[in-house]
C-alpha cells in the first residue's frame, strides 16, 4: 500500500493535477491583425466589444505586452514553440519576400515550421488533452499542417495566411468544408469552437481558436457594416466594415465565453486571449503608438493581452510589466504541471506575476533581418500602402528601447 501511495503521489506532482493545483482547459483566442488601442476596454470608442471588454473585468490583463514581430508567421511559430523567431528559422510571413537587389541580403527563411520543433499543443496531447485547432495556420504546407504538429483536429489550418474566397463561402480552403451560401467565416469559427466544447466537456482539451478576422480583405457583415456607417468615428477609428469585423469577432468569442460558463467550467478553464502583431495603420491608427503591422515601432509590436482563470488568477488585476508571446508555452507548462527540464524554451513563466512578483531586468529582444515591401488595401477611396520595412532589430530594457 505504502509503494503505491508513492506511486500515485509521483504521478499526480508529474500531471500536475492534484486538489490543490486541477490541471485545467486550456482555450487560446488569437486574432489577426488587432490593434492594441481596437477594443472598448483599451480605449476605442467606435469599434464594440463587449464580450471582450467583460473578459477584461474578469481577468488580468497585461498593459505591455508585445508580439515577437510585427507579422503573422514568426509569431504564430513562437507561440507553438516558445522560442524566438530567429531561432526557429522564421522572421517573415510566410512565403515572405527575399530582394537579391538590396542592400543587405536576409537570411534563407524556413517555409514551414520543423517537424523536430516541439509544440505546445504536442506536450499538452502528451499530458492527456484533446487537442483541437480552428482557424488560420500560416507555418507550412501539406506534411506541416496543425494536425502534424500536436493536434487531434485541424479545421482551416493550412498554408496561406488570408481566407482565400474571402469571408463568405464557398472558402477555398481544403481543410474547411463549404458551409450554406452566405455563411461568415468567423461565425464558422466559433461554431466549429463551441462544437468542440461541447464535445470534450468532460475531458480536458486544448482549444486553439486563431480567427482569420480581422486580416484582409476587409468584409463585413452588411448589417453591421451599415450600422457603424450611421454611428460616425473619430480621425482614428473611423471605419464601419473594419468595425463590423470587430464585432462579429467580438460576438463569436462572447459565444465561446458563454458556452464555457453554461458548461460550468470557467473554474477549470484558462483561457489566454491576444493578437498576433499590431494593427493595419491604414486601417485603423494605433495613434499614441507609432505605426502598425509590419514595423518595429510600438503600433506594430505592442498587443492585447488577458488571461483568465475564474478562481486562480487574481481577477480585475492589470500588470505594467513587459511580457511577450514567447510566454505562453513556459507558462502554460507550468500551470499544468508538465516537468520536462530539458526543454528550451525562450519565454519566462508568467505565473511569476499573478503572484504579484516582478521579473526584474528582464529584456525583450527582436530580430527582423528582412525588407518588407508595401503592399495595398482597398480603402473607399482607393487603395493607400500599408507598409515598407527595412532590415533591423531591437533591444526593450529598462525605459530604452
Amino acid at each position: 500500500m505504502k509503494q503505491l501511495f508513492k506511486f500515485l503521489f509521483a504521478f499526480s506532482v508529474v500531471l500536475g493535477c492534484n486538489s490543490n493545483n486541477p490541471r485545467p482547459n486550456v482555450i487560446f483566442i488569437l486574432v489577426d491583425d488587432l490593434g492594441w488601442n481596437d477594443l472598448g476596454y483599451s480605449g476605442s470608442t467606435f469599434y464594440e466589444t463587449p464580450n471582450i471588454d467583460k473578459l477584461s473585468k474578469e481577468s488580468f490583463q497585461f498593459t505591455n505586452a508585445y508580439s515577437a514581430s510585427p507579422v503573422c508567421s514568426p509569431t504564430r511559430a513562437s507561440i507553438m514553440t516558445g522560442k524566438h523567431p530567429a531561432r526557429v528559422n522564421i522572421t517573415d510571413w510566410i512565403p515572405g519576400l527575399d530582394p537579391q537587389n538590396r542592400a543587405l541580403l536576409g537570411p534563407k527563411d524556413l517555409h514551414n515550421l520543423p517537424l523536430e520543433e516541439i509544440t505546445i499543443a504536442e506536450k499538452l496531447k502528451e499530458s492527456g488533452y484533446n487537442t483541437f485547432y480552428v482557424g488560420k495556420w500560416h507555418l507550412g504546407s501539406e506534411g506541416y499542417y496543425p494536425e502534424d504538429n500536436g493536434f487531434d483536429v485541424n479545421i482551416g489550418g493550412f498554408e496561406k495566411g488570408s481566407p482565400m474566397g474571402g469571408y463568405y463561402s464557398p472558402y477555398k480552403n481544403p481543410n474547411l468544408d463549404d458551409g450554406p451560401k452566405g455563411e461568415y467565416l468567423t461565425d464558422r469559427i466559433g461554431n466549429e469552437a463551441v462544437n468542440f466544447i461541447n464535445k470534450y466537456q468532460n475531458e480536458k482539451f486544448f482549444a486553439y481558436v486563431p480567427f482569420y478576422s480581422v486580416h484582409t480583405p476587409i468584409q463585413s457583415k452588411k448589417e453591421y457594416q451599415e450600422k457603424y456607417l450611421n454611428k460616425g468615428g473619430d480621425e482614428n477609428h473611423n471605419r464601419a466594415d473594419y468595425a463590423g469585423m470587430i464585432e462579429s469577432l467580438d460576438e463569436n468569442i462572447g459565444r465561446i465565453l458563454n458556452k464555457i460558463e453554461e458548461l460550468n467550467l470557467s473554474e477549470n478553464t484558462l483561457i489566454i486571449f491576444t493578437s498576433d502583431n499590431g494593427g493595419i495603420r491604414a486601417i485603423s491608427n494605433q495613434f499614441p503608438l507609432k505605426a502598425g503591422k509590419g514595423s518595429y515601432y510600438e503600433g506594430g509590436i505592442k498587443v492585447p493581452l488577458i488571461f483568465s482563470w475564474k478562481g486562480k488568477i487574481k481577477e480585475e488585476s492589470e500588470s505594467y510589466e513587459r511580457v511577450s508571446n514567447i510566454d505562453f508555452f513556459p507558462t502554460i507548462k507550468k500551470i499544468i504541471g508538465h516537468k520536462n527540464k530539458t526543454l528550451q524554451l525562450d519565454g519566462v513563466d508568467l505565473n511569476l506575476i499573478f503572484k504579484g512578483r516582478s521579473i526584474k531586468g528582464r529584456s525583450l529582444f527582436f530580430h527582423f533581418p528582412i525588407y518588407l515591401q508595401a503592399y495595398n488595401v482597398h480603402l473607399d477611396n482607393g487603395s493607400d500602402p500599408i507598409f515598407r520595412t527595412r532590415p533591423g532589430s531591437v533591444i526593450i530594457k529598462d525605459d530604452w528601447k
